[in-house]
């Protein structure tokens, strides 16, 4: 079966669309103001209502307060949250409560150590998100086009339904899924012209190719 895909950071109208012609089943919105994929809530409200009942929408936060979060689900209206810090599993249990449909907490990789702490997360969060652990002089923690060692996922009992994201494109998706028998891909920097800026073409192919597996 062909893997799911949430396009993430989606931020116009246009790319949006494009998300949604090509079978994307989940819109990123990204509540992160350092981030290139930056939307305030009220354009963040007019793509969720654009998508509504059309795709998913799933808000990512980074170590947020939690009145920063109640106010994109009551603003938004989110059907997912996405916590990309270091957010604890209490957090994320606690924010879990919000009255979305899931709550994924994504894990920074890049050693097999770095898998240890996945566990914590069991009765806590819905779904785990692997992504690249990003350089130590990065200013946010994912959407940095990277990618980690694929094979560590091979042998790895995951102890929650998970979601591979870091360094995806057309290209090597197809080794990324055969490799770590991922059913859903999280993409953001590998469907852009430079960053920030989506590019429809590029979402049309990653969902081809993702969609011919």
């Amino acid at each position: 079966m062909a893997p799911t895909v949430k396009i993430c950071g989606i931020s116009t109208p246009e790319t949006l669309d494009a998300a949604i012609a090509g079978g994307a089943s989940h819109i990123g919105l990204v509540f992160f103001d350092k981030s290139p994929r930056y939307v305030d809530f009220a354009r963040a409200a007019s793509l969720a209502k654009r998508a509504a009942g059309k795709a998913w929408i799933v808000g990512l936060f980074v170590d947020p307060q939690a009145a920063y979060v109640e106010q994109a689900c009551d603003q938004v209206g989110l059907d997912i949250i996405q916590l990309h810090g270091d957010e604890s599993p209490s957090f994320v249990a606690q924010t879990r409560a919000k009255g979305v449909q899931e709550l994924w907490k994504a894990l920074p990789i890049r050693t097999t150590a770095d898998l240890g702490i996945a566990s914590r997360y069991l009765g806590a969060a819905d779904r785990l998100l692997y992504d690249a652990k990003p350089p130590l002089d990065a200013d946010r923690p994912g959407g940095n086009g990277m990618r980690f060692d694929w094979s560590l996922l091979t042998e790895f009992r995951h102890p929650l339904p998970w979601i591979l994201s870091g360094g995806l494109d057309s290209a090597n998706l197809a080794e990324a899924v055969r490799t770590t028998r991922a059913d859903m891909l999280d993409v953001s920097s590998g469907v852009e012209s430079t960053p920030g800026v989506k590019d429809m073409d590029k979402i049309a192919a990653f969902l081809k190719a993702a969609h011919s597996l």
